[in-house]
Parts: structure tokens; C-alpha cells; sequence
């Protein structure tokens, strides 16, 4: 099959069940065992072929009963209302991962999960401060997520950290936050001080170009 070009640059949350730092970014086996969260991400500019994604907010709760890499996973896309039937015909096919290079985010979560849930098509609100480590994510009635600074647990002064991945397939260089996270969807769970990253992608056919 003939792979169409495509390019989503925007602003990137993930939150998941694990501590802050979570072991993913570093090959280690999630904290709990078990893999929960999801990702969530504001297209400032993209296209997929001639169809415009500029605005699109998309999102994706998942559930791995172990790491990551051992597969066997659950993925529920979960995709504005706003968006047209092309723009979510184009996120379908981008995160299909067929239109990906080997290696790349999509076409990894393309094998590493077995079953895909019927998509959700929700009103979704967005607000993303990543320099002040504050964000959120809504999908209503399905999936929500707050994102603020980890707390000194002495002084409670807001605690930075970064995380560098100068090959990483999901970004480059991310903000580490504390995340709630509620989760309504086919994949239920709730969190409460668990990890966050806030990022800013560029993401490609051949993967991270920023």
C-alpha cells in the first residue's frame, strides 16, 4: 500500500498509573506492573495528504497488562466532534500506523496493541501551559486529565524536572508534571498524583522531527 504523506505539530500530554518519571521513557518495566493512561494532543499545524488537520484535538486512552514492548494492549481513540469526516478519516489512518516508517510511534502502537475499541467522537477542551507544567485535557463524559507541577513534599515549592530523549519516538524533550487522571471510556481507571509529561512534537512519516 502506497503510504500518504502527513505531518501533526502541536502540543502533547501524556499521563499514565505510574510515578512521576515514568519508567517507559527509560526501558523499565511500568511501576505497577501494568500500564494505564493515555495521550492527548493539540494540532497546531498538520495535514494528512491534502486534508487540512490545523485545530484538531485527538486523544487516546490505553491500557497494557505489563510493559509496554510485551504488546497485548487497549487503545480507545477518542476524537473531537468538531472535527470533520475527513480530518477523522486522516487521524484513523495516521494512527493506524501504515503510513509510518518502522520505529515510529504509530507504527509501534500499531503492533504492540491487540484490541482497538470503537472510537468516540466527544467535545474536547485543551489548555496547555508547558513551561508552567499546567495543563488539561476533557473529553466529555469519557476521559479527563489535570496536569500541575510536582510539589517539594518538605516545602512545597513547585519541583522542575526534564526529561532528554535525543531519539525518542514520542518526543524529544518533555516537561515532568503530577497528573489525576479520570478514565470513562471502554478502558476505565482514575489516578491521583501520578506521572505527567508535557511536550512539544513535531511528529512524520519518519518520525520525531522536533
Amino acid at each position: 500500500m502506497a503510504q500518504t504523506d502527513w505531518h501533526l505539530e502541536g502540543e502533547w500530554i501524556k499521563s499514565c498509573n505510574c510515578a512521576f518519571g515514568c519508567p517507559c521513557d527509560f526501558n523499565a518495566r511500568p511501576t505497577q506492573g501494568h500500564c494505564q493512561g493515555l495521550v492527548g494532543m493539540r494540532v497546531k499545524k498538520g495535514h494528512f495528504g491534502s486534508t487540512r488537520l490545523d485545530g484538531v484535538k485527538f486523544a487516546a486512552a490505553v491500557q497494557f497488562p505489563g510493559a509496554l514492548h510485551e504488546g497485548n494492549g487497549q487503545l480507545q481513540p477518542i476524537i473531537d466532534q468538531s472535527a470533520s469526516a475527513a480530518q477523522r478519516e486522516a487521524l484513523f489512518a495516521i494512527m493506524s500506523g501504515k503510513h509510518s516508517a518502522e520505529g515510529t510511534l504509530f507504527q509501534i502502537l500499531s503492533l504492540i496493541v491487540t484490541k482497538t475499541h470503537d472510537p468516540l467522537f466527544v467535545p474536547i477542551e485543551f489548555s496547555f501551559d508547558k513551561a508552567g507544567r499546567v495543563a488539561r485535557l476533557l473529553a466529555k463524559g469519557v476521559l479527563e486529565t489535570d496536569v500541575e507541577p510536582i510539589k517539594n513534599p518538605v516545602t512545597g515549592a513547585p519541583h522542575r524536572i526534564q526529561v532528554m530523549i535525543p531519539e525518542g519516538f514520542e518526543y524529544r524533550e518533555a516537561e515532568v508534571a503530577s497528573a489525576n487522571i479520570r478514565s470513562a471510556g471502554a478502558i476505565k481507571f482514575a489516578t491521583q498524583g501520578s506521572h505527567g509529561s508535557l511536550a512539544t512534537v513535531v511528529h512524520t512519516p519518519q518520525g520525531v522531527a522536533g
